[in-house]
């Protein structure tokens, strides 16, 4: 479809959606982050939505500044999937049995291990760097120190809200009917912990005194606050993706001894709630992906649906005026209290048939009626992304 311009911003915010259709809140959030002095651009998916720190679904290309609220705290969130070579066929009628094999296996949650995951006994588990990536915590900011065994611990747990753990099965394409995993999650506690402190901080800094928006102040380049931050944000994001990489191990790892059969393709990873450094229309950028996957041409990308709704692997277009992004999902269209006021258990139950997952009050607020449409989302970034194939959930594990 093309993208339009947000009316009233310094610098342009394409809007890969109906810019009427995007609700006051989160319009007034992009014409904030627009009038930033820092900013270069923003590319608005159509997956948008009002968030906390900035709207979720947008892609903000500064220089030489970041916002801290605006990556938020659940640095480096983000999605595995794998294909499989099992199909429909091999999977048993009762799906009840898989899905506490995957419930035992990886704490949900507040739940974490007892004892840190040892890489080096998980089947199929990337082995380099981990012994590195564990010095690297003494190097985070210092009130983070004692979380250590925690963070530890927490490393291939899911954690709760809207992330998940499925079974999926190819819908369409050349081979139908294919099994997939896939799941969603990011960096714990020790993320959601370095975000808030740096936010903090960000926020008494004297050139962030007049902004529109407190949840918008920035560090800039060249200070040790920036140099704080972006230490502590890679390892976060690393630490994101080294969660996903044990979880999808595991995951694929009790499949195998359920189906010894069972082979794969190379697994698919992406960040979308992250900062990268890229370069567009001759500027280095710091790029914030708030609700956004990397879309670069040929790269392949995850978007889901909801708990109840098709998800779609996806194949970047490398389009520069969207910084080379998409969607990172559906995007909400009512918030997590506003789908408990609306749904019952009894909705929640119709809306999610033929799938194996909860369907109690305590996940009412992930209920796909609270989700956007995802086909109308796919349909709107067109030239972002081509699909490579529609995926179809038989097993939802959540916190």
């Amino acid at each position: 479809m093309g993208f339009s311009l947000l009316a009233g911003t310094r610098a342009p915010v394409r809007v890969w959606t109906d810019p009427y259709a995007i609700e006051p809140q989160a319009a007034r959030q992009l014409r904030n982050i627009g009038a930033l002095p820092w900013v270069q651009g923003v590319a608005v998916m159509p997956d948008v939505h009002f968030g906390k720190g900035a709207t979720v679904g947008s892609v903000i290309a500064m220089r030489q500044a970041v916002s801290p609220a605006a990556v938020g705290v659940d640095i480096g969130c983000g999605m595995s999937a794998v294909r499989s070579s099992l199909t429909a066929a091999d999977l048993p009628d009762d799906l009840a049995g898989l899905r506490r094999a995957i419930e035992d296996a990886i704490p949900v949650g507040f739940a974490k291990h007892d004892d840190p995951v040892d890489p080096r006994r998980i089947r199929g588990l990337e082995q380099r760097g981990w012994d590195d990536f564990w010095r690297g915590f003494g190097d985070l900011d210092r009130r983070v120190q004692q979380l250590e065994a925690r963070a530890r611990r927490q490393v291939g747990t899911l954690g709760g809200g809207n992330h998940f753990i499925e079974v999926c099965l190819e819908e369409g394409g050349t081979d139908p009917g294919r099994v997939w995993l896939m799941l969603h999650s990011g960096s714990r506690n020790i993320g959601k912990e370095l975000a808030e402190r740096h936010i903090a901080v960000a926020r008494r800094l004297p050139h962030n005194a007049d902004l529109p928006d407190r949840d918008l102040a920035v560090f800039l380049s060249g200070t040790p606050e920036m140099d704080a931050y972006r230490r502590d944000l890679w390892w976060a994001q690393e630490y994101a993706r080294r969660n996903r990489a044990v979880m999808l191990a595991v995951l694929m790892n009790l499949m195998r001894d359920r189906f010894p059969q069972v082979g794969y393709d190379e697994p698919i990873s992406c960040h979308h709630n992250y900062v990268a450094e890229e370069h567009y229309e001759g500027v280095d950028v710091l790029v914030t992906r708030k609700g956004a996957i990397r879309a670069g041409r040929g790269e392949l990308g995850i978007i889901p649906g909801s708990m109840g709704t098709g998800s779609y692997i996806v194949r970047g277009g490398g389009n520069d005026w969207g910084y080379c992004s998409a969607s990172h999902g559906a995007g909400r269209r009512m918030s997590r209290a506003q789908a408990k006021r609306t749904f019952s258990t009894a909705d929640l139950a119709a809306q999610t048939a033929g799938v194996e997952c909860r369907k109690d009050a305590g996940v009412v607020d992930e209920i796909p009626g609270a989700y956007k449409d995802i086909t109308e989302v796919m349909a709107q970034q067109k030239d972002l992304v081509e699909v490579v194939a529609h995926i179809k959930q038989v097993v939802c594990v959540k916190g």
